[in-house]
């Protein structure tokens, strides 16, 4: 059980406290309820750049990681398709230099051209080194693309296309700061040798002055249900050919999803895993081969995806695959193979939650998704799935309707 605390400013930002006195250092964690899915389809990849941006000055204070290192601490943030999260871990006794530095950037950025014009740069940069110039970079956009229609997540956090990055305006950037990074749309998450009371008083003391904001509804439009397979080729100058296929599954509060997680490390937890044991090891089709989902907030996509043996041909590689799904859709999985994979999905849980960084991240994340305490009710929900339910999550998920196929071609 991980204990806390939770209070609401006037202002409507929602701070949940875990006291751990076990430790000398304090995480302070700020979730902002905004990510690519809240994007304008014609200006996408801004959560991210607003990433880069937090760190590029704010209004009383131009920069953010010098005075956290004298203090003794360390910053890092990511952005998904859902949210973007801010942490920093110091010395507990130096937490109030870390409220001083996360208040004054959400009370306001600097905004200045030369600090858009830097992280914009930096930021049009890792899009052509991972998406345009890397072998196999440009699969994952082509395959949001074929597999979503309507919802924001046809689109990568990265953004759609790099013009979206390259003509962000100084205007544009400043309304999308005070539209979602708001006190009202943000979670505060203290941890650590910290006290209930002194977190209240300096939350009150940095946080309480500013701006509520106002509350961003997440009205996305619903991805209509898939009723046809999609297809597509590309041929480009990599090593191997790829092979990526996805079906959609439920989102996280929906029911399924757990069981959908599991299918995943079935499929694809590593060398002891079906596809694994099958296609690399016995038949020697794939080099390599993988089974994952995003877990994304609204319903996403579970994926398997290899590098094929030179000289194996994708209608082969399709057939061995398809071949492995029946088989978990035809016969119930043992019990024996459903106990190993929550037995290492609760390692995975137990061993996240030994990291304090790691348990601020996990409430605010549970606090988004509605109740910090689902955080405690994770593993029962594991533990409760049946082999009658991978068998009827397998049946709704690997349909021909459902699927979405990515024949990545090399030239070579």
């Amino acid at each position: 059980m991980i204990h806390y605390n939770r209070f609401v400013l006037d202002n409507g930002l929602r701070v949940l406290v875990h006291e751990d006195n076990t430790t000398p250092m304090a995480v302070v964690n700020v979730l902002y309820d905004v990510g690519a899915r809240d994007e304008d389809p014609v200006k996408t990849g801004f959560a991210h750049l607003f990433e880069h941006l937090m760190f590029g000055g704010s209004i009383h204070i131009p920069d953010y990681d010098e005075p956290l290192q004298r203090a003794g601490g360390e910053n890092n943030a990511y952005t998904t398709n859902d949210l973007t999260n801010y942490y920093c871990q110091l010395p507990a006794e130096n937490i109030e230099t870390a409220f001083w530095l996360e208040s004054d950037r959400m009370l306001s950025l600097a905004f200045s051209k030369k600090s858009l014009d830097v992280q914009r740069k930096v930021v049009s940069e890792e899009f052509k080194e991972h998406y345009i110039n890397k072998p196999y970079g440009d699969a994952w956009h082509a395959m949001r693309e074929l597999a979503y229609t309507t919802h924001p997540y046809r689109w990568m956090t990265i953004g759609k296309e790099l013009s979206h990055i390259e003509e962000a305006k100084l205007e544009d950037v400043k309304n999308f700061f005070f539209k979602h990074y708001r006190p009202v749309n943000a979670i505060l998450v203290v941890a650590g040798n910290v006290k209930t009371d002194d977190v209240k008083r300096l939350a009150e003391k940095w946080f309480g002055s500013i701006e509520p904001g106002v509350k961003y509804m997440h009205n996305l439009p619903a991805e209509p249900v898939q009723t046809v397979k999609h297809i597509k080729e590309i041929r480009a100058d990599v090593p191997l050919d790829a092979f990526y296929e996805t079906w959609h599954i439920p989102g996280r509060m929906e029911t399924g999803y757990h069981a959908a997680d599991l299918i995943t490390e079935i499929l694809g937890g590593g060398a002891s895993s079906r596809l694994y044991q099958s296609l690399v090891k016995e038949k020697r089709l794939f080099s390599n081969i993988e089974c994952y989902h995003f877990g994304s907030i609204d319903p996403g996509l579970l994926a398997i995806e290899g590098k094929l043996v030179k000289g194996v041909t994708m209608q082969a590689a399709e057939n061995a695959i398809a071949e492995e799904l029946a088989k978990l859709k035809e016969n119930a999985v043992s019990e024996e193979e459903l106990q190993k994979v929550k037995n290492k999905t609760e390692s995975i849980i137990a061993f996240e939650d030994i990291a304090l960084m790691s348990r601020a991240n996990s409430l605010a994340y549970y606090e988004l998704l509605g109740n910090a305490d689902l955080m405690n009710q994770e593993l029962s929900k594991y533990q409760a799935v049946t082999r009658q339910d991978i068998q009827l999550q397998a049946g709704k998920i690997f349909t021909e309707r459902n699927s979405n196929l990515l024949y990545y071609y090399s030239n070579n």
